[in-house]
């Protein structure tokens, strides 16, 4: 069975476990959510919408409003392609008395097409079961993933190489940016800067200080996201006691990311020792993730969703002091294995000196 078909079957099992007729998945450029579309289809949405309608009998197609008939590389698409004036009418047309799984309900699917389908058919929401459909990472999917993380790991030693207090944030992350775009990123990158618990773009007004917090978000060629930073500097005694509980949080990582273990678990085995240093955690502690950036399940409190080999995850615990002014955040990229997590990126989890003077 090649990748795409298995990742079909995966969707139409979860359909039928679900007890739905069919199953669209929304994909946009405009809110980041086009890697459902790629996963599904192998059209990558370089501008507008579509939708991927996978029914449990038949052929899937890739509709697109008719006025979207050159916004990627068509011929890349390895199923039916559609041109539709009205999409969420012709998908109505075709599911009428049907209940059918819609995942992007929340944030995807545009309003008119929502309602042509609720005149006509049973919407259930579909975002949980369908990221748990696509979860488990297949062989070539982790060949992706390791390419990705491989881009990621290089871009933070060029960030690093580059860094300097003083310097503007924009100055320190276009040599990145300009490998990740070499790599075949494309515009599938999403760099940042922390100042204290926010997270800024890296713009030209931004100075960096003597201690720097980068965020390195990317999706190599195949697709895959995946996130690897670590920080940079002269860190102070509050982020020297956060760097404690993320040895921590490192050693609990490999223990508890293993296959049968419930992301709540995972998370209260992490975040342990941030909390018993008295620091709050401002940011999720972690993510599923895939050709969309944030997947189920996440890794936090009260989610029962039990991992499985092959499994990839980014965690990221956001350590922050009582007054909240301060913070700690660094990104690894984790596998799921049957002997527990494997740190993907091979860097060391701990604060960096600075090179560039």
């Amino acid at each position: 069975m090649d990748e795409l078909a298995r990742r079909l079957a995966n969707v139409r099992r979860a359909a039928e476990q679900a007890g739905v007729d069919a199953v669209i998945v929304s994909g946009s450029e405009y809110t980041g959510f086009e890697g459902a579309v790629t996963y599904l289809s192998g059209f990558t949405i370089v501008h507008r919408y579509a939708y991927v309608f996978v029914p449990l009998d038949g052929e899937p197609a890739v509709v697109f409003p008719s006025e979207a008939r050159y916004v990627g590389e068509h011929r890349a698409a390895a199923i039916e392609q559609v041109f539709a004036d009205h999409p969420g009418a012709w998908l109505a047309e075709r599911l009428r008395g049907r209940r059918v799984g819609v995942y992007g309900l929340d944030y995807v699917t545009t309003v008119r097409d929502y309602r042509a389908l609720a005149e006509s058919a049973e919407i259930v929401p579909f975002d949980v079961e369908f990221d748990l459909a696509r979860a488990v990472k297949s062989e070539a999917e982790l060949d992706s993933v390791r390419d990705s993380v491989r881009i990621n790991t290089d871009g933070f030693r060029i960030f690093l190489e580059h860094y300097a207090p003083g310097r503007s944030a924009a100055e320190v992350m276009a040599p990145c940016e300009h490998y990740f775009v070499e790599q075949g990123c494309g515009r599938l990158t999403m760099n940042m800067v922390l100042a204290g618990p926010e997270f800024l773009l890296a713009r030209r007004e931004t100075t960096l200080s003597d201690f720097v917090l980068p965020s390195l978000e990317i999706a190599g060629p195949g697709g895959h996201w995946v996130e690897v930073s670590r920080a940079i500097g002269t860190p102070d005694d509050d982020a020297r006691r956060m760097l404690e509980a993320y040895e921590e949080y490192f050693d609990a990582a490999r223990e508890a990311l293993r296959p049968g273990a419930t992301a709540h678990d995972v998370h209260r085995a992490v975040s342990r020792g941030f909390h018993a240093r008295g620091y709050a955690l401002g940011h999720v502690t972690g993510h599923s993730i895939g050709m969309t950036m944030i997947e189920h399940p996440k890794i936090g409190e009260g989610v029962e969703t039990e991992l499985a080999e092959n499994m990839v995850f980014s965690m990221h615990p956001h350590a922050i002091t009582p007054d909240g002014r301060g913070c700690l955040y660094m990104q690894e990229t984790w596998l799921v294995t049957a002997g527990g997590g494997e740190p993907m990126s091979g860097l060391p989890m701990r604060i960096y000196e600075h090179t560039n003077s």
